[in-house]
């Protein structure tokens, strides 16, 4: 609990072991959370930009909050972290150097200074995030996970798991699926869902924009594994895929407006710059078959000084939409009574009434997250967060494979990506090594095994 008793680690200390879903004695009350002031104690594990964003947004929800722990892999980021934050809120952040965590171990000592009750906030790289959030539930907190959930079907099937428990406990699980808690394309896909653009026959997920995160120098005394966490963002077994980081926002909206999830998807992607260390495309164009024959197309890239967008524009029998998830301005979510998407053809647009809907909607995710908290209301949307994994997963085993992949395929794959991570030490080996000349293995469609 936040008693102030806890110590700090060394960087990277050795973890203590695997990690348990132990059941607590007794079903906990989502009232433990509460002082006698009604303060709702949180921890922050994974104090990096989105991290350290979230924990804002949690501190900025009704009612009072404070910041009482954090935990990441690398005391740099963390003290960032806490210094931005404690400038911007210091009222609600209470985090002294016998609560601040660092190591691979760390969010077990961050989410126990909470626990039971309190609300953890978990925005480490994805392929920890079924470690974290099943510790989270045995003991008894809430949580907001950012996406992406997991990054291999072993790993959803762990989130899953960990969702069915907190039911059962009657802790709220919230996911940083953005563009669901946008209330501008809220309205957008309830009119669509009541017919105003006629049966969804085709959906267009596109995000492409600027250079993919490079490569940063080693720092001295650095091992391969912290190298690797420390630029997640460049490997797969770390982040999922760019397709998995960026583009499971456009997948669960397209899905979500369908109202279904696919059957299969066929794909192709690259490397433009194979130079670049990592493993990571930076270019891929997925095609998905719903259940009913109908097709969702998704196309990413990220390479410097191309054409960009952030959007995903659906067809109906009888109208089109456009659905941009940079929600401000001229792209505000827009209906058309033709698939010519022209200023006269639109039957509905968007309201200006919210200067920045998505900003806001980020904000929202924490609102109605804290709000089921204090009020006791059923709140859980794992179920939802590990489909939209599954369909990005299913995107990029199709493209990294080169072969046409099933949902039925999918939901069989016990490849695990970094098999005992949950004992990796700052000494482990990772699941990749570079060769002789600092090149990390790719995938190699019509060679690779994905699933």
């Amino acid at each position: 609990m936040y008693n102030g008793r806890s110590t700090r680690r060394k960087f990277f200390q050795q973890s203590g072991g695997v990690v348990t879903a132990a059941t607590l004695a007794s079903a906990i009350s989502s009232r433990a959370y509460a002082a006698e002031d009604n303060t709702i104690a949180i921890a922050l594990v994974g104090c990096g930009g989105r991290g350290s964003g979230a924990a804002a947004q949690a501190l900025k929800t009704k009612g009072p909050t404070k910041l009482v722990a954090m935990a990441d892999a690398f005391a740099d980021r963390l003290g960032v972290s806490l210094r931005s934050l404690g400038k911007r809120l210091a009222d609600k952040v209470d985090v002294p150097p016998e609560r601040q965590f660092i190591g691979l171990d760390a969010y077990r000592k961050a989410i126990d200074a909470v626990a039971p009750g309190g609300v953890v906030i978990l925005a480490t790289p994805p392929a920890f995030r079924p470690i974290h959030l099943e510790y989270a539930v045995a003991k008894g907190c809430h949580v907001f996970m950012e996406k992406s959930f997991a990054v291999d079907v072993p790993g959803v099937r762990r989130v899953l798991k960990a969702g069915e428990e907190a039911a059962k406990k009657n802790l709220k699980i919230a996911g940083g699926l953005m563009c669901r808690h946008n209330r501008l394309v809220e309205e957008a896909v309830r009119r669509m869902h009541e017919g105003a653009i006629g049966d969804i026959v085709t959906a267009w997920a596109c995000r492409t924009e600027g250079r993919p995160t490079r490569m940063g120098v080693r720092r001295p005394g650095e091992s391969e594994l912290e190298h690797q966490i420390r630029n997640f963002q460049r490997f797969t077994w770390t982040n999922g895929s760019l397709f998995m980081d960026l583009m499971i926002h456009d997948l669960d909206l397209c899905c979500w407006i369908k109202g279904a999830w696919p059957v299969s998807a066929q794909g192709q992607g690259g490397r433009s710059s194979p130079a670049v260390p990592g493993q990571i495309f930076d270019h891929y164009a997925v095609e998905y078959t719903f259940p009913d024959g109908t097709r969702m197309m998704a196309q990413g890239r990220n390479i410097a000084g191309c054409w960009n967008r952030f959007a995903d524009t659906i067809h109906g029998a009888a109208g089109s939409a456009y659905i941009c998830s940079w929600a401000d301005g001229a792209n505000r979510p827009k209906l058309y009574k033709s698939h010519v998407q022209t200023a006269e053809n639109v039957i509905w647009r968007g309201d200006k009434e919210i200067p920045n809907a998505c900003a806001e909607s980020y904000q929202r995710e924490h609102d109605l997250l804290f709000e089921a908290v204090r009020e006791d209301k059923p709140y859980n949307e794992t179920e939802r967060c590990a489909k939209a994994t599954l369909a990005a997963i299913l995107g990029r085993a199709a493209f990294e494979s080169g072969r046409q992949i099933t949902w039925e395929e999918l939901l069989a794959s016990d490849l695990e990506l970094a098999p005992g991570l949950d004992q990796f030490t700052r000494d482990s080996e990772p699941p990749v090594l570079p060769d002789a000349e600092g090149r990390y293995p790719t995938a190699m469609p019509g060679v690779s095994k994905v699933l």
